[in-house]
């Protein structure tokens, strides 16, 4: 069964991939970034490239993502996937069920902290990013050799979220990024307490394992690896293979120091509610 790892992009996935890689897939208890390949994104590219469907359209994919998880889970194994879908409905074909997915742990950003790095990641000004942000049928589309086989449906910034949390099919622990960057040891105990209990697994709590990976994964250290070895997941400046630094400011990202008084203001009334309800004031 799967348990996803859910996120709007630029709200802390990697950072939690790594710190659940260490825990679980490092035979050394060392961190390094081949161990992210242990939880993969889903869906990708790799999850249509054997049918034979032209995928003339971006959504054409959504009827084979059950498909594809039940491949998955032939294993009987449990099985964590990195997502930035939204928990939705395309073309009459769900995302994911209770049949599938045994839970979800799902991240939440200050948005007005998101804007900043997905500004930086996808290069485009923060005005820009913002109306990414607001845009309902917004979406991560790739294509290759004339087929669109890398679709990701990620609606709003505010849809995304409601999207996960407001479902019943099955549990979900919601994460907000600032408590993973202020409180990282008890946070992460916390998304390992959710997973021991969806697998009944008692003795799955090791505190001094949970605190070495804590410090393996801190951002300081994740950024030193992407700058002697590089960061695979990372993309390319536009029209050069100078690749874009993944992991940018870490805590220096505080969008009272970045954002000015107009976007800030008008951020502040689109997510007036979000800013309340998750306590962002």
């Amino acid at each position: 069964m799967i348990i996803w790892i859910a996120s709007y992009p630029k709200s802390g996935n990697t950072w939690l991939r790594s710190l659940l890689c260490n825990y679980f897939f490092s035979a050394d208890g060392t961190f390094n970034f081949n161990l992210l390949k242990n939880i993969n994104s889903f869906p990708s590219e790799n999850n249509f490239k054997s049918y034979d469907d032209k995928f003339q359209n971006p959504e054409d994919t959504a009827k084979y993502w059950i498909r594809e998880q039940e491949k998955i889970n032939e294993s009987k194994k449990v099985k964590f996937l990195k997502t930035h879908n939204a928990f939705c409905k395309i073309n009459n074909y769900n995302f994911t069920n209770s049949q599938n997915t045994l839970g979800a742990i799902y991240l939440i950003r200050d948005p007005r902290n998101v804007i900043t790095s997905l500004a930086n990641h996808y290069q485009i000004r923060k005005e820009d990013a913002l109306q990414f942000m607001k845009d309902e049928k917004r979406g991560i589309v790739s294509k290759i050799n004339n087929r669109y086989v890398g679709f990701q449906p990620l609606l709003s910034w505010s849809l995304n979220h409601k999207s996960w949390l407001n479902q019943k099919s099955f549990p979900v622990h919601l994460v907000r990024y600032e408590d993973l960057e202020l409180q990282t040891y008890e946070t992460f105990i916390s998304i390992l307490e959710f997973i021991k209990n969806l697998r009944n697994d008692p003795s799955l709590i090791d505190k001094a394992k949970a605190k070495k990976c804590v410090e393996n994964c801190s951002f300081d250290k994740l950024k030193k690896q992407e700058d002697a070895s590089g960061f695979p997941e990372a993309i390319n400046k536009k029209g050069t293979n100078e690749k874009i630094k993944f992991f940018n400011l870490g805590n220096k990202n505080n969008y009272k120091n970045i954002l000015d008084k107009n976007l800030l203001s008008q951020m502040n009334e689109i997510f007036k509610d979000e800013i309340k309800e998750y306590k962002y004031e």
